[in-house]
């Protein structure tokens, strides 16, 4: 039982509001002593698993580099060239980039999901498309949009990556069935996985238009009623 010490510290760190990072070192350095390890050897494990995992931390990059972009007219200017599109539709800009993205996906390059491109680039598009027509667009119908960007964001990335041949999912899966007995190659493991990919597109495709559809209906007959 003594082992689980570092949960405790975790609990009662969070408790208390102190550091999130140094609650979670002092919890391992504990961990660690209790488990019989040395100093060095638990600094060490925290190095090389900082550096395994460094990856996960770009996505803090990402946030100022928005930000910048944003404040200088990022969103202006991605909504200014969908009002040169004619018969231009949420569901048309959504779709689009989704299909866009899972084709990239598959070749394991990203774009910094809804931070780096759904928030500043695809949902201002989708939106432009709804003030070209209407003139403006409701908070309610806006939340919805966001919810659609981003679901479609999740959707081509979460079927695309699978396609790439060298990507951790595909190895995870190659992993997991050859404990269980089938011996796969990666490349058989992508084969298998690209008509899933195709449905997920098509499927996505379908609620995309039938919602935009619908908020359509909803919030621009509203609109127009006030009027």
């Amino acid at each position: 039982m003594i082992k689980l010490i570092g949960v405790l510290i975790v609990i009662l760190g969070f408790a208390l509001n102190l550091d999130a990072i140094g609650i979670v070192i002092v919890a391992s350095i504990v961990t660690g002593l209790v488990g019989g390890l040395s100093i060095v050897q638990i600094l060490t494990m925290l190095g090389q698993t900082f550096v395994a995992n460094r990856y996960m931390s770009l996505f803090i990059m990402l946030l100022p580099v928005i930000s910048v972009l944003e404040r200088n007219g990022l969103k202006e200017t991605a909504a200014k060239f969908i009002s040169k599109i004619k018969n231009v539709t949420p569901s048309k800009v959504i779709l689009s980039y989704g299909i866009f993205r899972i084709i990239f996906a598959a070749f394991n390059v990203s774009f910094g999901g809804v931070v780096g491109f759904i928030r500043p680039v695809v949902y201002p598009m989708a939106s432009a498309a709804i003030i070209n027509k209407n003139g403006s667009i409701s908070e309610e119908h806006a939340d919805e949009l966001k919810a659609m960007c981003t679901a479609q964001e999740n959707i081509s990335w979460f079927f695309g990556q699978v396609l790439f041949v060298a990507g951790p999912a595909v190895l995870l899966v190659k992993g997991t069935l050859d404990q269980l007995g089938y011996k796969i190659s990666p490349i058989r493991a992508v084969e298998a996985e690209i008509p899933i990919a195709i449905i997920s597109i098509i499927v996505s495709s379908i609620y995309i238009i039938i919602k935009d559809k619908a908020l359509n209906k909803k919030y621009l007959s509203e609109t127009y009623n006030k009027m």
